[in-house]
């Protein structure tokens, strides 16, 4: 069975704020310790003012790769629909060597409608977005064989959502690591859903991390002992300052560090 010790990841919303902060940001969650930053692959805000400010989220992860040196990067998640799935690999091969071996590919099958339709991409249906997302994760992986030079290490590839029919066998079949929100007894009956799927086709399920979502420390233990390693939070930036609030990573830290 993999042993692994307890994670701490934070995702930096890159809205309603200008980039120094949101670069101030990354370092000092770096600094203070957290192992994973993400942000996320959106267009437009998805919380207050809609047409507020809001930044891309790949070309953001260059910047981060280059000033940062520790902690791991990615997007949680990219949305498979919005670049082509053998370009996305080269960006990734390309950030995983700028980074020096430090991107987590973060992949789901997109669901935020403005996102599609002011950027002139086909927002189809649930079926048709999951279609493409599989024949993307095929496609991810057969061009990441093929770069050269290849990536610095075998890029981690996080798959992110709970559904039972399209998901969780994605997961089974593609993930290094799996995140959810599910609350804990929903998340130990997927995990074991998990586990099943990714046994029927000769992967061991002991090898697919689970990240979860941050409820408290109280609640964290009950995630630990059904088999959860990295808890992740989110922090949206103060809507009159721009900044971001480190408060609850540092919690989350101090727990870690009590479990490691």
């Amino acid at each position: 069975m993999t042993i692994r010790p307890v994670r701490v990841a934070l995702q930096l919303q890159q809205q309603h704020a200008d980039y120094p902060a949101i670069r101030d940001a990354v370092h000092e969650a770096e600094d203070l310790g957290a192992d994973i930053v993400f942000n996320w692959d959106h267009f437009y805000p998805l919380y207050g003012e809609p047409e507020g400010k809001h930044f891309e989220c790949w070309t953001m992860l260059g910047g981060w790769a280059e000033s940062t040196s520790r902690a791991e990067i990615g997007a949680l998640v990219t949305c498979n629909s919005y670049r082509n799935p053998e370009l996305l690999a080269d960006m990734a091969r390309t950030v995983d060597h700028i980074s020096g071996g430090r991107l987590v590919l973060g992949l789901g099958a997109g669901w935020y409608e403005k996102d599609y339709t002011t950027y002139g991409y086909e927002f189809g249906t649930w079926k048709s977005r999951f279609d493409l997302f599989d024949a993307g994760l095929k496609r991810i992986e057969a061009r990441m064989g093929q770069l050269n030079p290849p990536p610095v290490r075998k890029i981690p590839v996080l798959i992110g959502g709970s559904g039972p029919k399209r998901t969780l066998p994605a997961v089974a079949r593609h993930a290094d690591i799996w995140h959810t929100v599910l609350a804990a007894e929903a998340f130990t009956e997927a995990s074991a859903q998990v586990d099943e799927l990714a046994a029927a086709i000769g992967r061991d399920g002991n090898d697919i991390e689970r990240s979860v979502h941050w409820f408290g420390a109280e609640s964290a233990d009950v995630y630990r002992q059904a088999g959860a390693t990295t808890f992740t939070t989110e922090i949206d930036p103060d809507p009159t300052t721009g900044y971001y609030d480190f408060s609850t990573l540092e919690e989350m830290l101090a727990w870690r560090d009590r479990q490691n």
